[in-house]
């Protein structure tokens, strides 16, 4: 099996409201993929989807438990630190609650992580050790 993931999707209690917070609060544009119920972004290299919890908990065979954390992060990163900074002003006017404001951390990146309107936690960040191509998309090293 080849290494790459091709689709995230986040549960959510209300498409709406989730759609609002990255569109209008974010600036995202949803793919015209999308259509009622589900909502889609092309990111670089793969997509994001938006599912409503109780569709994807009947797709599933098993509940979903609202609120209930994975122990899986997104994260954005950005290409400063300045950058950083404006994006966590952005989700956090857009409805974001903070976890972690923007911060040096140890490892040597400036980083923060706000929590979704559907509590998902996302992490932003800036990592001089790797490098972003002019379409967001993110190159390790070696």
């Amino acid at each position: 099996m080849q290494q790459r993931l091709s689709l995230i999707t986040l549960a959510v209690e209300d498409l709406a409201v989730s759609r609002r917070f990255f569109e209008e609060g974010l600036g995202w544009t949803a793919s015209s993929e999308s259509q009622e119920g589900i909502a889609f972004y092309q990111l670089p290299g793969l997509a994001l989807a938006l599912y409503p919890r109780t569709a994807l908990s009947r797709d599933i065979g098993a509940e979903i438990p609202a609120g209930a954390h994975s122990g899986v992060t997104l994260a954005w990163n950005g290409a400063s630190e300045a950058e950083v900074d404006d994006a966590y002003a952005r989700a956090l006017a857009a409805g974001a609650t903070p976890v972690v404001p923007p911060e040096k951390v140890f490892w040597g990146g400036y980083s923060s992580y706000v929590r979704t309107p559907d509590g998902h936690l996302l992490e932003l960040a800036f990592n001089p050790f790797w490098t972003l191509a002019a379409d967001g998309s993110l190159k390790l090293p070696g």
